[in-house]
């Protein structure tokens, strides 16, 4: 896609945060590839650990703002950016929706369409996309439904159709909670609750849209949202169905990250999607699945070679905090 030469290869990654270990994961698989490069980040602080490991890095106003995107595309045309990441939901509508533009500037955006992101971001738009298609997911209910009917069994799982990191999550056990917590759950959905292991899978698909590799990982504990302990299962059910939904909805190019959980009856659901690096990924990435190279390899115009299910099984991460030092002023 690229002839890099003797040139320096760019990347961007948007809303950086925290993002360290993905940051120095993908200057690992360029030092590997031998590929001169510079890796760049943004976001609207200064106090942000991965800015601070940035090569370079650009504070921009919020996603929200209608001066966020035309700082982004300045930094692109600005840095001579190759490839664009973004991170974290808020900003993927405002990036898939200019992503031709951010292509004529010579910037690919490792991005799902428009049409994809928002199937992803509403998790109603999800749930019927699931049923649709024929793979089993949790049934939904309207808020009245859930109130009346006698048909409805509790628990029942409350969360925002547009949230996302587990915020405004709750689990109600009867009607009187249902009332309660209805009320301070912004854009409430009611769903079935669900009992069994749940996963998050990592799936890779390639800047021509086939699905090359996907890694499941059990979650064992959760701290705010994020994976703090996980173990890669290699799951062939899981693998292969979960690299059936992703090639339906036509998610990617780029790292796709789905949720789902393994009953004791054995039924595999699936939950929600969010089309960009999860926080676990680096335990993916760690037990063989490269991502990063993948994606730098093909975008200088390489071949590389995925095998579906060529990372270690059983590879446990256990996460914890890192400090960044900086001098105030």
């Amino acid at each position: 896609m690229l002839k890099c030469g003797n040139r320096v290869l760019r990347v961007l990654f948007t809303c950086i945060g925290r993002r360290v270990t993905l940051l120095q994961d993908f200057r690992s698989a360029a030092k590997y590839l031998k590929l001169k490069a510079q890796f760049m980040g943004t976001d609207v602080t200064f106090l942000s650990p991965a800015l601070q490991l940035c090569d370079k890095g650009f504070v921009v106003p919020p996603v929200s703002s209608p001066g966020y995107m035309r700082a982004i595309a300045d930094i692109v045309k600005r840095e001579k950016i190759n490839l664009l990441i973004p991170t974290i939901d808020s900003d993927l509508g405002v990036i898939s929706a200019n992503r031709e533009k951010l292509l004529k500037l010579g910037c690919v955006s490792l991005i799902s369409s428009p049409q994809v992101i928002d199937t992803c971001r509403d998790k109603r738009k999800m749930h019927d996309f699931l049923v649709a298609n024929g793979f089993d997911t949790p049934r939904i209910y309207s808020l009245k439904e859930a109130s009346t009917s006698k048909k409805i069994k509790f628990p029942l799982f409350l969360k925002p159709w547009d949230g996302s990191a587990g915020k405004g999550n709750a689990v109600v056990k009867n009607r009187d909670e249902l009332k309660f917590y209805s009320k301070s759950v912004p854009n409430c959905m009611v769903q079935e609750f669900v009992e069994g292991t749940e996963f998050t899978c990592d799936a890779y698909v390639d800047f021509d849209m086939k699905v090359r590799c996907i890694v499941p990982r059990m979650r064992i504990a959760v701290r705010g949202g994020e994976v703090s302990k996980g173990q890669v299962i290699k799951n062939r059910r899981i693998m292969d169905t979960t690299a059936a939904l992703v090639q339906k909805l036509g998610a990617g190019p780029g790292v796709v990250t789905i949720q789902c959980f393994l009953t004791g009856d054995n039924r595999l659901l699936y939950m929600e999607m969010n089309p960009r690096f999860g926080g676990g990924v680096v335990l993916g990435i760690q037990a063989g699945a490269n991502f990063p190279k993948w994606i730098l390899s093909q975008l200088v115009g390489k071949n590389p070679t995925i095998k579906f299910d060529g990372f270690e099984d059983k590879l446990i991460m256990l996460r914890y905090d890192e400090q960044v030092f900086i001098k105030g002023e």
